[in-house]
């Protein structure tokens, strides 16, 4: 008679992937390297030594100094192999010990001979290696090689040599910049792989040279850049050049924008992305510039290959933030990825929805929200909600329907951070939207009622205590408030306490309700809980009389705290313990501020109407009389906040430059401080040049730069305000 089959729980863990590294140690990782000393070489048993020893140090895995020479002395031995596997194997573990520069000299006559050898594989990993860990002086003696290597017509040696010089050029920029003659010439290359490496190195040799740069672009984009991926580069590079010299045009042409309209033809769909990308990103780019690159992300929205359909939506995501006119045509094709099997791809698609989308389409944009949501990550819920949230703002009409939608997904699983950005859009919503705050209190109220985080439990109840007050019936939320009294941990307890105490103090009608619910605080287990309690009886009156709270009680629940705390650790720490108690009101309540930093070079510091104000107390109050006095910022309001000077330049410089960031309500103010210590040089046309993108469309601040002391020439930065030196 058969017998049933019966299976094991344990077939799951059988079939489980097995580890070769499982459980090795360094100790007998390093017994097992003594085969490398073996006379007869085992290349199969070398390798996977070799392999175990590159995992440690990958791991994380620290060897002693000893035991760092021991190895390293040992796997130069292999050398004598021939072996083409088990020698990569040698180049790989060499490069990761990094022997010590006495140590090198006995590996470097072995890697100058593979650099000669005929067999490319060797030659190239032995560029690699001697580049990696040789110093200047021998890099001096190899320059000769890698200068052929870079000209070498096979291109792996060739590539070899330009990855090479890219990381000598951190280390030893000299000696890399006298190869700009061979760079120059494996940019011609007909090797897809060796133009990229040749490209980016020639760039990093002129990245500190505008012009140089200017040059490089200019003569590539009329040749011919056979390789995808320096086409990108070149892409990349034109980028930077339009964005340092697009301020300096005064007509509203840009250079080079026909290349980057020309390459949303080529036949690489990398090199089409990456110019539809450069376009979407120039500075004050216009709706006919963004046409011919929305039209290329579009038919991208549409193809089989995941990874366009990701990049199409994820550009026209960020350009909906600027442009979401422009990027309304493609809303059709959007609304198409929201069931596509890539969830990312799916976010990004309904959150370019909501910032492109008009009022009588965001019933049906939420239900086809509410269908994946219970399928994304909580990374993906959190812009979700943050999109929902900006389109509340943008509709208030629509605020019910939108904080429904956040209620439902409240109740839902989720981690902290995911509940936190829905109760954070929650609370914004009931501050901006007046006839959402009943709603909105309610949501918050019945979410706390089964809160596992104490951080927004008590946010929450914060919060209630400040709107819940100001409610046509504020008793409906005692409930829900006393119910932490009982159900929750010693924080938040303490906090509702609190919370019951406003509600007492700005309803005089609930007071005798509030007495009652805190004298029953009175003997909870919890030290803080019992004083809270104990302390809003006594401040509000705890006969349970119905009076008016005074203003100096409601002042003390809802007021800020002005008290600066470094004053009030300072005064507690000075604080002679005696019979007279501590009073709060001694505490100073302005800040003493520090000192400016000092520069850098002595000697040269700015006088006059440059100079930084000095003296602790006035710096600010200096500041503020200093930019007043311009009439272009009279109107500006108070002065909320000067930074120290940053200093722009070297200390050994022929000027001094640094800048004094100015903030006030709606103004940035860039103080440019300029200081010329040569008598014999006078500055002129002076220019700035800042990024002002993310205060115009984040901020939406405005910027100004002033310049001083008054020098000819022109703000060219971009800014807003005044373009001429005050």
């Amino acid at each position: 008679m058969s017998q049933p089959l019966v299976k094991k729980d344990d077939d799951r863990d059988d079939e489980a992937e097995y580890s070769p590294f499982l459980g090795i140690e360094k100790g007998a990782v390093l017994q097992e390297a003594r085969v490398f000393n073996d006379p007869q070489l085992d290349a199969r048993r070398c390798s996977q030594v070799i392999t175990k020893l590159l995992y440690l140090l990958n791991q994380g895995e620290t060897f002693t100094k000893t035991e760092a020479t021991e190895v390293f002395f040992s796997v130069t031995k292999l050398f004598q192999s021939r072996d083409l596997g088990l020698r990569r194997m040698v180049y790989l573990i060499i490069k990761e010990l990094s022997p010590s520069a006495d140590e090198v000299i006995i590996v470097t006559s072995s890697l100058m001979k593979d650099m000669n050898s005929k067999t490319d594989m060797y030659r190239a990993n032995a560029i690699r290696v001697l580049c990696r860990i040789t110093d200047g002086t021998l890099l001096t003696q190899i320059e000769r090689y890698l200068k052929q290597a870079i000209v070498d017509k096979n291109p792996v040696v060739a590539s070899a040599a330009l990855v090479s010089g890219i990381h000598i050029l951190q280390t030893n920029p000299e000696i890399v910049k006298r190869w700009s003659n061979e760079v120059q010439e494996a940019v011609q290359s007909r090797a897809a792989l060796v133009q990229f490496h040749a490209l980016a190195l020639l760039h990093q040799i002129r990245q500190n040279d505008r012009l140089a740069v200017s040059k490089l672009v200019t003569s590539l984009t009329r040749g011919n850049v056979r390789s995808p991926l320096a086409q990108c580069l070149l892409i990349r590079y034109t980028s930077q050049v339009i964005r340092e010299s697009g301020n300096n045009t005064q007509s509203g042409d840009r250079p080079f924008y026909d290349y980057l309209e020309s390459c949303l033809r080529h036949k690489s769909e990398m090199v089409i992305f990456e110019a539809a990308r450069a376009i979407t990103e120039l500075n004050g780019v216009t709706s006919r510039e963004l046409t011919p690159a929305i039209t290329v992300l579009q038919l991208f929205l549409s193809s089989s290959k995941p990874v366009l359909r990701f990049a199409a939506v994820r550009t026209l995501n960020k350009v909906a933030m600027t442009h979401p006119m422009a990027v309304t045509n493609c809303n059709i094709d959007m609304e198409s990825l929201l069931s596509d099997q890539n969830r990312s791809i799916a976010t990004l698609a309904i959150t370019t929805l909501l910032k492109t989308g008009n009022e009588s389409s965001v019933d049906r944009l939420m239900k086809q929200i509410t269908n994946f949501m219970s399928d994304i990550a909580d990374e993906f819920k959190i812009v979700v909600v943050e999109a929902i949230r900006s389109l509340c703002l943008k509709f208030p009409l629509k605020y019910r329907s939108l904080m429904n939608f956040l209620s439902n997904i409240l109740r839902e699983e989720g981690g902290f951070d995911y509940k936190k950005a829905v109760v954070d859009s929650i609370v914004i919503l009931i501050r901006d939207i007046p006839d959402a705050k009943e709603s909105g209190l309610l949501h918050l109220c019945e979410f706390i009622e089964d809160c596992e985080f104490t951080y927004l439990s008590t946010q929450i109840l914060h919060f209630l205590g400040v709107e819940g007050p100001k409610t046509s019936d504020p008793s409906k939320y005692i409930r829900y408030i006393y119910n932490r009294v009982h159900l929750e941990n010693a924080t938040v307890r303490a906090g509702a306490v609190s919370t019951l105490a406003k509600f007492g103090a700005a309803v005089d009608e609930l007071k005798p309700r509030i007495f009652i619910l805190l004298r029953r605080c009175l003997f909870d287990s919890d030290d803080e809980v019992r004083d809270r309690a104990t302390l809003y009886l006594n401040t509000l009156g705890g006969d349970g009389s119905v009076v008016e709270t005074d203003k100096d009680v409601k002042d003390f629940l809802f007021g800020s705290f002005d008290i600066p705390l470094v004053n009030l650790e300072t005064s507690l720490k000075n604080y002679e313990p005696s019979e007279e108690a501590f009073d709060i009101d001694s505490v100073p309540r302005e800040v003493k501020s520090q000192p400016l930093a000092e520069k850098k070079a002595p000697g040269k510091k700015p006088t006059g109407l440059g100079a930084p104000p000095s003296g602790p107390p006035s710096t600010a109050d200096a500041y503020e009389r200093l930019l007043l006095s311009i009439p272009e910022f009279a109107n500006f309001g108070k002065l909320f906040k000067s930074s120290e000077p940053v200093e722009l330049t070297e200390a050994e410089t022929e000027y001094a430059v640094n800048v004094v960031k100015h903030i006030f309500d709606r103004h940035v103010v860039f103080q440019y401080n300029c200081t010329n210590t040569i008598p014999e040089q006078l500055l002129e046309d002076v220019m700035t040049c800042i990024n002002t993108l993310q205060f115009h469309t984040i901020m939406q601040l405005q910027v100004f730069c002033i310049i001083f002391p008054s020098i000819p020439g022109y703000c060219n930065c971009g800014c807003i305000g005044s373009r001429r030196v005050l």
